[in-house]
């Protein structure tokens, strides 16, 4: 029996059954056809949580106004009979495996941008001029008619390809919630003006949508219990207004929090690893206080012990999965059959948000089968079982490992130190990774249980290699740090990034890092954290990126410009954090070289002349030297030769993660 009682208990929405409280949150899919319908791999997408246990998974953007309704190219059309095939194909595939499928009701409102690039104009409450300079056209009664019957039509058509229930998207700033602003919408007739005038859209549309789909067909919306925008958006009270608007009028009230025009609301949103597990639950467990509608939370949610609580103690009825149903698909059924410490948690790093915004495809950091689904659904095995030597047992080492042992080949995996995980180890202490953490203990614990032949403090040598005789040698021995070539670069008070996070108690009360990427910057925010002044010194006119509209750069010009690393979204979280904490000492100079350590501190050159940059610890973090050589010394030892991850090119955790898996399933 599971020990999870609530959250495996089933749960009826309308006349619908869900087989528990578990359901994977509304998430595009951004590789569609040229004509904007899903896939064969985007049905594999959807259809591998439903497989994973998901009570309900839910298609999102189904945008159901193709001419006005798009905020950017690569979402769904809603509105196209053209698109029946695949959305019958993708209802199917989710609900064969026992989940129910559901598509998420759209429409960006005044954020159409294809609309406003393709007509020169949007429209929205009043006549106006958004920021960038696009004219606003007043939607009149007619079209507001128009909107409502694009959201009935919408789920009617959704209803016939064989989908169980609609989610309406009624947040995060999009058309249901631009009607519900104070700060959106500005109309003074029935449309704005009162609470109940901007209510008016959203109950009508529901109720027209309740009678294009039918008595007992369940219709879900999705609303932000806060906006977050400061003294600008609504707050909890007025989230509580509205959820008590709707009871009654839905099935499901799933609440949400933020807004995707701010980055410091959508970071909100999508909780950064920042931010606490489970940040946005206590808004679903106020608002449910007044409804007696269910209610589902979102947003930071990994373990199945907090979930199990949050339904037990009566905070939420329904617990929604976004990034995790990526991290680790399966994690419902895990969770039920006792392999909860199997379960692959999100690390919150942003690695899918920034890759499908810079190249349209959903990527996990540490999920290798993010993003090749439909291919994992019907991999063969290989034809012929091999011995396979992995030389390191870092982040690539393990994740080829384990594939290649699931493949059925006999693996040896050596590293030289005694504790599996590699450099990133170091990192272990730092609170806002200890998700990192938890993924490295549960690839070791992974390991542990599979039949891999695992040898602690064993350097792999070429004699090594070529006694074990194996037929294939992956080598991930890693990289390490790259030491500046400048006068002080010796002295004793200079360390490494990595030795620092090992015994931070080396750094002083005055700190200063050469180095303005991801690793000096978490390694900076973490010190400031810990009560040091923390000065950043990088070369480069930016910490990664410059921003690209002139308030970003006001807001941060105290951080030396626009923090966009590499995930992306990642960059703008650490940008955010530091602008939320003004009381964190610490400070960025970019276009500044670091030209000497002295007894006082770091000599440097930037934009204002040559400056002393006082302190007592310096702090190199300016890059890492793959170890080649060393891998390429095993290269004659078997007849089959690769070499994966920073030892090839220091990059990040997606890129060892995808080597190692497509480089073990290619044995």
């Amino acid at each position: 029996m599971h020990k999870y009682k609530h959250l495996f208990e089933p749960i009826q929405l309308g006349r619908q059954f869900f087989r528990n409280r578990i359901f994977a949150s509304p998430q595009d899919f951004p590789g569609l056809t040229s004509d904007r319908f899903l896939t064969k791999d985007g049905t594999a997408f959807y259809e591998m949580k439903a497989k994973g246990g998901f009570a309900s998974v839910c298609v999102g953007d189904f945008m159901v106004d193709s001419r006005a309704g798009h905020s950017h190219p690569f979402q769904l059309r809603g509105d196209d009979v053209k698109g029946k095939v695949s959305l019958t194909l993708t209802a199917n595939a989710i609900t064969r495996h026992g989940a129910v499928a559901s598509v998420e009701l759209n429409h960006a409102g005044v954020n159409a941008n294809p609309m406003a690039e393709r007509e020169g104009f949007v429209y929205g409450f009043t006549d106006g001029v958004r920021p960038d300079g696009i004219p606003i056209r007043a939607m009149d009664e007619a079209y507001i008619e128009h909107l409502i019957n694009c959201f009935a039509a919408g789920a009617a058509f959704a209803r016939q390809c064989g989908f169980n229930m609609v989610t309406i998207h009624g947040g995060h700033g999009w058309l249901f919630s631009q009607f519900m602003s104070p700060r959106d919408n500005k109309r003074t007739d029935r449309w704005g003006g009162t609470f109940e005038n901007r209510m008016r859209f959203p109950l009508l549309t529901i109720e027209a949508i309740r009678k294009a789909v039918g008595p007992g067909f369940p219709i879900e919306i999705r609303i932000s219990g806060a906006e977050y925008l400061g003294d600008d958006g609504y707050d909890l009270d007025y989230g509580i207004a509205i959820a008590k608007a709707l009871d009654g009028k839905v099935d499901l009230i799933h609440v949400s929090a933020g807004h995707h025009e701010i980055d410091a609301a959508s970071m909100v949103t999508h909780p950064s690893m920042f931010m606490p597990d489970g940040v946005n639950v206590h808004l679903a467990a106020e608002i449910k206080k007044y409804v007696k509608t269910p209610v589902a939370t979102v947003g930071a949610l990994t373990d199945p012990e907090m979930m199990e609580e949050i339904i037990a103690s009566g905070q939420a009825d329904i617990v929604q999965l976004g990034r995790q149903s990526l991290a680790d698909p399966n994690l419902p059924n895990k969770a039920r059959t006792g392999r909860e410490d199997e379960i692959n948690k999100c690390l919150r790093c942003y690695n899918c948000f920034s890759y499908s915004t810079m190249g349209g495809v959903f990527y996990c950091a540490t999920n290798p089968v993010i993003g090749n689904e439909l291919e994992c659904m019907y991999a063969p095995p290989p034809a012929k079982k091999k011995t396979v030597l992995v030389a390191g047992g870092g982040i690539g080492g393990m994740q080829a490992a384990l594939t290649a042992s699931e493949r059925g080949h006999k693996v040896i995996l050596c590293e030289k130190t005694g504790r599996l995980g590699g450099v990133l180890r170091c990192e272990e202490n730092i609170p806002f990774k200890k998700h990192l953490e938890e993924y490295l203990d549960l690839q070791a614990r992974l390991i542990s249980r599979a039949p891999i032949d695992v040898r602690l403090n064993t350097p792999v040598t070429p004699e090594l290699a070529a006694s074990l005789k194996p037929d294939v040698i992956i080598a991930a021995l890693g990289s390490r740090p790259v030491r500046p070539n400048i006068p002080g670069i010796d002295r004793g008070n200079v360390y490494g990034a990595e030795e620092i996070y090992y015994n931070p108690a080396l750094a002083g009360n005055k700190v200063v890092i050469l180095g303005g990427g991801l690793v000096g910057l978490e390694l900076g925010l973490y010190l400031a954290q810990t009560g040091r002044a923390v000065t950043v010194v990088e070369m480069l006119p930016r910490t990664c990126a410059s921003p690209d509209d002139k308030e970003t750069s006001e807001r941060f010009s105290a951080f030396g410009g626009m923090v966009v690393g590499d995930p992306l979204v990642h960059g703008i979280a650490i940008r955010e954090y530091l602008i939320a904490h003004p009381e964190l000492q610490m400070q960025i100079k970019t276009s500044t070289k670091a030209l000497e350590i002295t007894n006082e501190g770091v000599m440097t050159e930037g934009p204002d002349g040559r400056q002393l940059v006082e302190a007592d610890t310096v702090i190199y973090a300016i890059g890492q030297k793959p170890l080649r050589e060393e891998a390429q010394a095993l290269s004659d030892c078997a007849p089959e030769f690769y070499m994966l991850g920073d030892c090839v090119t220091p990059r990040n955790i997606f890129s060892a993660t995808q080597a190692a898996w497509t480089i073990a399933r290619d044995i």
